[in-house]
């Protein structure tokens, strides 16, 4: 995989030519969440990198992955099981929850600041809030536990998380405009605040029933009623208008639906080896599983992003499902096993850890080498700030800038011309 080149010419003169443009209309991000970031931004020092910020906050939310997944590794500490999950895990993970979404919103701020705008910013951002997608839901998994959530349907919400962070990302690719959804600053808050009570009153707590429905059943239809009712009939409708008034990029049907392709092949693959696997590989295996799709979304959607930020066609197919799908095959498909149901069980186990390992090193290689080209190409440090870059940027004491470090108005408000949440 050394010396691969994931950018080509095309791409490259699309970042030079690229200009954020987004919506939001949020009013817990516009009246409260930008004053708080506008005040916190003050006390970093204008040596520390924006990017960097971004990346401290992604390793805060792995941390919690990690931290989580050794207490509970089965989503089985919610039903009592010999060793809970300490509630000084759930306080800490309730912190760094908030001190990494507080680090996602002033970054691009910071790049205000300091002079550093720019492409490489956005595509760092929200390349590693997909990785996030799949990782934070998993908290709530365990808070919940196996016993009253399966894991089976612990997949299909996930998956409808990753349909709601892809789909405007999808919009945009479409309309050249970001609309931010309502939601990413409500779950932040949510699941923080989740945490937090679950650290003060333990994980039984969310197992009393509100008006005899369990909490996990709210928290899964939530999920759910929120994307049918306020996400996807909104990016129709932008899209729509963007068709009808001839302001987006015009693409042809065939076009428009090649982002689509990618993803809508994962959720088979996934789903069919979920459904049809011998052993129950999602109850043997679910924390690594969701990494799994977590990782391989995460791919596609990076790959998307730079398509739409480059202004460049979007593939039509992922690689990394190649290997998805013989996994997938060999899982599914029936073969003698006769007095070694043990064996098979293992095999394909086996086959789930590598895997997991073969995407993990793919994607991460491939997010390195997208930063270090378009580092390369632009003469930046991905984290650090050049000692002259202060000095192009005007009115750096006007902090009233949004997540992507461009000023707002009544109509749009760019959270950041490089990076957003």
């Amino acid at each position: 995989m050394i010396g691969i080149k994931y950018l080509n010419d095309a791409h490259l003169k699309g970042f030079e030519k690229y200009k954020y443009n987004c919506v939001d209309t949020s009013i817990l991000s516009v009246y409260v969440m930008h004053p708080f970031w506008n005040k916190v931004v003050l006390y970093c020092p204008r040596w520390i990198a924006p990017n960097l910020l971004t990346f401290s906050g992604f390793l805060l939310t792995v941390v919690n992955f990690f931290l989580i997944a050794y207490y509970d590794y089965d989503f089985r500490a919610a039903t009592k099981t010999p060793i809970p999950v300490p509630d000084w895990v759930w306080i800490l993970a309730a912190i760094n929850l908030f001190v990494a979404y507080t680090l996602d919103g002033i970054d691009g701020k910071q790049a205000r600041r300091t002079g550093t705008s720019g492409p490489l910013g956005e595509l760092f951002d929200h390349g590693l809030d997909s990785y996030s997608a799949v990782l934070i839901p998993i908290y709530m998994f365990t808070i919940f536990g196996a016993a009253d959530l399966p894991p089976v349907r612990m997949y299909f919400i996930t998956l409808n998380v990753f349909l709601n962070f892809y789909l405007p990302h999808v919009e945009k690719y479409l309309t050249g405009v970001m609309f931010l959804p309502w939601g990413y600053d409500f779950v932040m808050w949510g699941v923080s605040i989740t945490l937090a009570i679950t650290g003060i009153l333990g994980a039984e707590f969310w197992q009393i029933p509100i008006f005899g429905v369990k909490p996990c059943h709210i928290f899964e239809m939530t999920l759910y009623v929120s994307a049918v009712i306020t996400s996807h009939p909104i990016i129709i409708h932008n899209v729509y208008k963007s068709y009808r008034d001839k302001t987006g990029k015009m693409r042809s049907f065939s076009e428009a639906i090649r982002p689509l392709v990618p993803l809508s092949s994962l959720f088979t693959l996934c789903t069919v080896w979920v459904l049809c696997s011998r052993n129950g590989i999602i109850d043997m295996e679910p924390r690594l599983y969701f990494v799994m799709c977590g990782t391989l979304f995460s791919n596609i959607c990076c790959r998307l992003i730079v398509a739409q930020m480059s202004d460049t066609r979007a593939d039509l197919w992922n690689g990394l499902l190649n290997l998805l799908s013989v996994v997938a095959f060999f899982s599914v498909l029936p073969y003698p096993m006769i007095g070694l149901p043990e064996l098979s069980i293992q095999i394909e186990r086996y086959l789930l850890y590598g895997l997991t390992f073969c995407v993990t090193i793919a994607h991460i290689h491939y997010g390195a080498g997208v930063v270090r080209e378009m580092c390369h190409h632009f003469r930046i440090r991905c984290f650090k700030v050049r000692s002259d870059a202060s000095k192009r940027t005007a009115n750096t004491n006007n902090l009233d800038v949004n997540r992507n470090g461009s000023y707002p108005n009544k109509h749009h408000l760019n959270h950041r011309q490089i990076k957003f949440k």
